[in-house]
């Protein structure tokens, strides 16, 4: 499989699994805006769902797609209060370990293994999810891609530092979010990574705001 997808995903991968190397200890510990989670908890989620690839891939193919990438994201019992409480809890195990330096290896072992499930797979490969999905394998690595990034923006503003976004992974999202014409939405806003943080509830927007995103084509996804 030589889907931009997945090359796009394991580089957004290795820039998150660099930044936590390089993040000093009390990091781990800061509130992110993904309450009750702290850092540690948010590398674990991500962990989690990067962890779901290989079972999903050595299961049997469904017969066809019926779900994008952006229909992932849809509001129905996969965002439910005790699908959530759940994926809480699961995050907080993950994150258990102390040693923030075995987070960080299995963060990037979960980047190898994906790379390695994933690229013997042909372009058309279909999936199942656990919500029951059946998607081309390229769009759900897009879905991942979705939480790697997004959630690498949640920790970078808790610690704080700069963000670690890959321009190719930005774009991706950004196309994702505004189809083909994400530059016109780029342009208008006057920086991606602010305008990625209005399209997914990162940062205040006013009614003008909703308005103008809404005008720019935005589609929207539901994120917990």
């Amino acid at each position: 499989m030589t889907d931009h997808s997945l090359s796009v995903l394991t580089g957004e991968i290795g820039a998150f699994a660099g930044a936590l190397d390089q993040m000093p200890p009390s990091g781990w510990e800061r509130p992110t805006r993904c309450d009750p989670w702290r850092v540690r908890d948010v590398v674990g989620h991500v962990i989690v769902v990067l962890s779901r690839v290989p079972d999903m891939v050595a299961a049997p193919a469904p017969e066809r797609a019926g779900t994008t990438a952006a229909g992932y994201y849809r509001a129905d019992g996969r965002f439910s209060d005790d699908t959530n409480d759940e994926r809480v809890r699961t995050a907080q195990r993950r994150a258990a370990d102390p040693d923030a330096a075995t987070l960080v290896r299995d963060l990037a072992d979960a980047g190898r293994t994906i790379v390695e499930v994933c690229r013997t797979e042909p372009a058309d490969r279909v999936v199942r999810t656990r919500h029951g999905d059946a998607m081309l394998l390229s769009d759900f690595l897009t879905t991942r891609l979705v939480e790697v990034a997004l959630h690498g923006l949640d920790v970078a503003d808790a610690v704080p530092c700069e963000p670690w976004l890959t321009p190719a992974a930005t774009e991706h999202l950004l196309r994702l979010l505004f189809g083909p014409q994400w530059q016109v939405a780029v342009d208008a806003t006057g920086d991606p990574i602010t305008l990625l943080r209005r399209a997914t509830g990162r940062e205040p927007v006013t009614a003008d705001d909703r308005r103008a995103l809404d005008h720019l084509g935005l589609r929207r996804l539901t994120l917990g």
